[in-house]
């Protein structure tokens, strides 16, 4: 049994199905797409292009209006629209051109005056350009009809590219080349080089430094590229594959010149001759059961078109759990709908959990252009509903040997008596959970036991923990738990949840109620501060031992003086000489201190303590030191002048 806070409860139930469809998530990954532009996402790239307008602006003019185009969007207005298209040039720009004469030819009728254009962009066309700069002139002075000198533009795109070899440029080039109809295959041999230095992204993305836009534009071109020599491009099938899953990620796009861009580049990977990835999606909802047991899957390109009449076939369906495959090469039903297959998955009747379903797509007219035809998968989630079996609950001693005798219920009935249960006792249930379709014992990943104060109103939650049998237990010390109960006696109701990501009748059942009876809170009443002042700790110096009597201590005295007065006996008979005593500051000095130390011992034995003592000794010593030094240095001197 384990306790979990029950704020936390939704938090981690939430939290555990996140994380196990991650999981599911990350062990489902293909190469196939498993999505594509749907008629939402359509719709809203098409307001994304309409909410340009008006145009201010030659460039989101042009995005706009041949990104509605590729919708089939119709341009209401043309003739207006073409006004402000024609009155948005920058006379003196190259790319202002180059937008503006590419918006007015997709408007019908739309004239362009070409003005001054011929000049600019003429000039536009050299060796020192930049490969952007030599495309926008090509393709300006193209729409507007002028005069286009090939070799020039070849010239000056060769030796732009020298300086700049970038893959944008490149593609800027390709375009270009595609049109000259000169220097095609020099230029198809660089696709391959290009390619190369895209970024992969978790083995399943492939995009350029530059992101969205750069991207679409080199694949768009290269294909260009690619259809007027008449060879697929040197781009493997699973790098087109990674291609794509980048541009179906980005879907959601909302900036002008990204939406356009993707909607071309995918526009492309859907009707060019040579590359046509598969879509393969689930159609229906993720979940299934015995009362909703289809599985539909769409298969499509990746603008949700049809690839015509195909055969789909589920090479597998393995359990992420116990990895038990309940589906083998089972050939799905075809619809109505060409892209629609459907198969019923309940049939093979599984167990309840999640299913990685693996598709092969096959045309039934040979197509060498579809790529991701086989390996696609869905994930699929198997519900079921449970029962509650043998559900026990009872108060014991906590230490009673033998077993204790509980009281049954059903569900959802609950115990008609209230159970009473003190601080020498415990609380114990069991239950098990059974599949209904099955009838095989279950384990859920949520089983929760709340315990909720009748008049308080606080809850307090613990986990009921299943034995390697899935018998689910939980046995709660009362008189252990008192502290997570704040020490609260009452009445507590006891409610039984069981959850599941694969559950279809989760379940709050109110067992029973239970009379709890705590022991009395430790210094209860009483509010520690445990960032409060301490008192000031004490050194507290050891008893001195008894002294002995005054008889013996005068004694003892006497005879540590009697050597003294044996010295000064000597004295008296010798004869004293203190004629050499030298009567300066520093001998009489020196001497007091010395004798003052003498004292501070005697003081030492009779009234003052270590720590008292040590001060004044350290206070005496300074003096002592200075008054001594001197002394014996006078005294050295006179004895070398003696010598002397």
């Amino acid at each position: 049994m384990s306790h979990v806070p029950g704020s936390d409860l939704s938090k981690m139930a939430k939290g555990s199905v996140v994380l196990y469809l991650f999981a599911v998530a990350v062990v489902g990954q293909a190469l196939t797409p498993s999505t594509f532009l749907t008629t939402v996402d359509r719709d809203r790239l098409r307001s994304v292009f309409e909410s340009a307008q008006p145009y201010t602006d030659a460039a989101n003019a042009h995005y706009s209006i041949l990104g509605l185009k590729l919708l089939g969007a119709t341009i209401p207005k043309e003739q207006e629209v073409c006004r402000s298209v024609t009155s948005s040039v920058d006379a003196n720009s190259v790319a202002s051109w180059f937008h503006a004469s590419t918006a007015a030819k997709a408007l019908s009728g739309c004239k362009l005056s070409a003005g001054n254009a011929e000049k600019v962009l003429n000039a536009a066309v050299a060796e020192d350009s930049s490969v952007a700069d030599i495309y926008y002139a090509y393709f300006a002075l193209k729409n507007l009809g002028l005069a286009v000198d090939g070799k020039k533009v070849s010239a000056a795109l060769a030796e732009a590219l020298k300086k700049d070899d970038s893959p944008l440029s490149h593609s800027y080039a390709f375009r270009v080349v595609t049109e000259l109809n000169s220097d095609l295959n020099k230029y198809f041999d660089l696709i391959e080089d290009v390619v190369a230095q895209a970024d992969e992204v978790d083995e399943k993305y492939l995009q350029f430094e530059g992101g969205l836009f750069v991207t679409a534009f080199v694949v768009d071109s290269s294909y260009s590229l690619a259809g007027k020599v008449g060879k697929a491009p040197t781009i493997s099938q699973d790098k087109v594959l990674k291609f794509s899953n980048y541009f179906l990620s980005r879907k959601h796009v909302h900036q002008l010149k990204s939406a356009y861009a993707l909607l071309s580049a995918v526009n492309t990977l859907t009707a060019n001759k040579f590359h046509v990835p598969v879509a393969v999606t689930l159609a229906t909802s993720v979940s299934v059961s015995s009362s909703k047991p289809v599985v539909q899957v769409r298969v499509t390109n990746l603008m949700g078109g049809s690839l015509g009449k195909l055969t789909v076939t589920a090479d597998s369906a393995k359990n992420l759990g116990d990895q038990s495959v309940v589906v083998s090469k089972k050939q799905l039903k075809a619809t109505k709908e060409d892209s629609l297959f459907e198969m019923d998955f309940m049939a093979n009747k599984p167990s309840s959990g999640f299913y990685k379903v693996t598709i092969s797509v096959e045309p039934q007219k040979a197509d060498s252009r579809l790529i991701g035809t086989t390996g696609a998968s869905v994930t699929v989630k198997v519900t079921a509903q449970v029962s509650l079996e043998g559900v026990e609950i009872g108060v014991a001693d906590k230490d009673q040997g033998s077993a204790p005798k509980p009281t049954r219920v059903q569900y959802p009935q609950k115990v008609g008596a209230t159970l009473e249960a003190d601080f020498h006792q415990k609380l114990i249930m069991k239950f098990t959970l059974k599949d209904k379709t099955s009838g095989n014992s279950f384990k859920a990943h949520q089983t929760f036991v709340k315990l909720t104060n009748v008049d308080s109103k606080q809850e307090i939650i613990f986990v009921a923990e299943a034995d390697s049998s899935n018998v689910n237990k939980f046995d709660l010390n009362v008189g252990g738990s008192a502290k997570d109960f704040g020490y609260k006696s009452g009445k507590y109701n006891v409610e039984l949840i069981v959850g599941d990501a694969v559950i279809e009748n989760p379940i709050s059942w109110t067992v029973a109620d239970v009379a709890l009876t705590f022991q009395e809170e430790p210094s209860a009443g009483k509010k520690v501060d445990q960032y409060a002042k301490k008192p000031e700790i004490k050194h507290m110096f050891r008893e001195p031992e008894k002294r002995p009597s005054k008889t013996v201590s005068l004694a003892f005295t006497g005879l540590v003086l009697v050597p003294f007065a044996i010295l000064f006996i000597c004295w008296m008979k010798i004869g004293v000489n203190i004629s050499n005593f030298p009567f300066s500051i520093s001998a009489v000095g020196f001497h007091v201190c010395l004798g003052a130390l003498f004292g501070l011992y005697y003081l030492y034995w009779t009234t003052l303590n270590m720590f008292e003592t040590l001060r004044y000794i350290g206070l005496l010593g300074i003096p002592t030191f200075i008054f001594g030094n001197r002394l014996l240095s006078s005294i050295a001197a006179r004895r070398k002048g003696e010598k002397s």
